[in-house]
């Protein structure tokens, strides 16, 4: 039995003229009762009879056609669902990102997306970067957006340097400012007491590591929490937190450093060794290029701007 004997049969099966239903689909009137009587002999049975000019179904005919017309119909959504994967129609991507982002930078970016693209699924993991990697190293993740990785020369991922963040200071928005100058040094934030990240958190390692640097070790008012939980900390004015600029400008009072400031590179990051999947392929030009018009028409986000060259 093939899709061009079934296709012929339910023409016949509606129009009830066999030359009628050859013209239909394009094909010679002996040609198309060829196919048919072949059909007939696969199935072992007659599907049409012919009485005084007038062709009816048998109910061998009566019970095939419904379920070639089932058959016809499936096969033509399986045509269209591949043709749709083809054309970007359709399709999955599992991206990963940290908490921050997306709180700040991702819902844009994955709006935009989706309004180009509305049959293709998304689905997002948020973790902090370095658990994201490794989900991308095992193959649990198409692409993730990390902080500043650490990668070597025969690192089995590869990146692509998407956008520098500037962090800052945030404190209650009803509490007095931190200082009466408008920014800060990192050495301002010695004695200070922080909200902060859990490990694992690159804003924990940052933050670590930069008043390390300034000669101190941060006091730590509080510490363990995912990203909400620590603006919430920060609300109810447990202490203060260093945050990227998306994150705070609304809710906060917010305190920038001083050059050279702290800053941080978002970067986007797939598998060396693997092609990701066509529609993840789409969405990484789609961010690079909503970046690229973002910062070509002054629209970025405070505080955020293209990495250097």
């Amino acid at each position: 039995m093939q899709l061009q004997q079934l296709a012929y049969f339910v023409a016949v099966a509606d129009l009830r003229h066999f030359t009628r239903a050859a013209a239909q689909v394009g094909v010679a009137q002996p040609s198309l009762s060829q196919q048919i009587k072949a059909l007939e002999r696969d199935l072992g049975a007659s599907l049409f009879q012919r009485a005084r000019g007038n062709l009816t179904l048998t109910d061998a005919g009566e019970a095939l056609l419904p379920i070639a017309r089932r058959i016809l119909a499936d096969t033509e959504t399986a045509r269209r669902a591949v043709l749709e994967v083809a054309v970007l129609g359709r399709g999955r991507v599992r991206l990963g990102a940290t908490p921050s982002l997306c709180t700040g930078l991702l819902p844009a970016m994955l709006g935009a997306f989706r309004a180009e693209h509305p049959g293709i699924e998304l689905i997002l993991h948020e973790s902090g970067s370095r658990d994201l990697q490794r989900a991308l190293t095992e193959g649990a993740l198409d692409l993730a957006l990390v902080i500043d990785a650490r990668l070597g020369d025969d690192d089995p991922l590869q990146i692509v340097p998407l956008v520098t963040e500037d962090l800052v200071v945030v404190s209650p928005p009803d509490g007095p400012p931190l200082l009466d100058a408008p920014e800060m040094t990192v050495a301002g934030l010695e004695g200070l007491p922080l909200v902060m990240f859990r490990d694992g958190y690159d804003l924990r390692e940052t933050v670590v590591d930069a008043c390390r640097a300034a000669g101190f070790e941060a006091t730590f008012a509080i510490e363990g929490g995912e990203l909400d939980a620590v603006l919430q900390f920060v609300r109810a004015g447990l202490g203060v937190a260093v945050v990227p600029s998306t994150v705070g400008y609304d809710r906060f009072r917010v305190t920038p450093f001083s050059a050279p400031g702290l800053a941080r590179t978002v970067l986007l990051a797939r598998r060396r060794d693997l092609e990701p999947p066509r529609a993840a392929r789409a969405l990484g030009r789609h961010m690079l290029d909503f970046l690229a018009r973002a910062a070509a028409t002054n629209t970025l986000p405070p505080g955020t701007r293209l990495p250097e060259a």
